[in-house]
């Protein structure tokens, strides 16, 4: 009879991550195989897999707390380290950061989420709506339409935090069915894809447990963005 399973671990509260930790990146970016990524799978877990598990475990916990409507869990909220390759021409079968999002099922398919990326040359936190579904899309505008006071005050409250919509995710002209005339000083807002806002994050943000308390303080600063979002989408 094989001997009785460890029981795994009981996850710590975030710490920050180590000071090195993300020139873990450099390096698997330099080999990019899976013979190299085997051998160093357990400096992977400890100095990326378990302290992005921590954090997302330790939001979660703030997030009630504030009364923010958003969880998450290890084993939903992290992206995998393994890219898809199937549709791209970059063939490299790993990723060069690590990811995490907490959404109001746990899960990563509802929108208005808080999504946070770390890697070796960029780290942020971002709160919103994220390449929205056509359907979902076409409610969003329709309800910034709709809703025009309400947006304003959306806008005002994000502005208030130094907050801004990313311009990033933007269609080079309006959508079919939205008239320019009648749009007004929206025009822009209305053309883009995403509405989302993000926060840059320093090495040494995320090097101590206060990385927690800033992305629950964006996160705080977004919930009148989330809000109108959900109210859009009716979910």
């Amino acid at each position: 009879m094989p001997p009785p399973a460890k029981p795994s671990p009981e996850l710590l509260p975030f710490e920050g991550f180590a000071p090195d930790a993300l020139d873990f990146f450099i390096e698997l970016d330099a080999h990019q195989t899976r013979d190299w990524f085997l051998e160093n799978k357990q400096r992977y877990d400890v100095m990326i897999h378990q302290p992005l598990s921590a954090l997302v475990a330790s939001l979660s916990l703030a997030f009630a707390v504030h009364d923010i409507p958003l969880l998450g869990d290890a084993k939903a909220s992290l992206f995998r380290i393994n890219r898809d390759v199937r549709f791209s021409h970059d063939k490299h079968p790993y990723k060069t950061n690590a990811s995490a999002v907490l959404t109001r099922d746990g899960t990563k398919r509802s929108q208005g989420v808080v999504y946070m990326q770390f890697g070796p040359d960029e780290c942020f936190a971002a709160a919103g709506f994220y390449a929205l579904e056509p359907d979902q899309l076409d409610a969003f505008r329709r309800h910034i339409l709709a809703k025009p006071d309400q947006w304003s005050c959306v806008e005002a409250a994000l502005a208030a935090d130094n907050l801004a919509l990313s311009r990033d995710n933007m269609a080079v002209r309006l959508p079919r069915g939205f008239d320019a005339a009648t749009i007004g000083e929206r025009g822009e807002t209305i053309r883009l894809k995403s509405f989302i806002v993000r926060m840059p994050l320093t090495r040494q943000q995320t090097g101590t447990s206060d990385l927690v308390d800033d992305i629950v303080a964006m996160t705080r600063a977004a919930i009148p963005l989330l809000e109108f979002g959900w109210a859009a989408l009716r979910k």
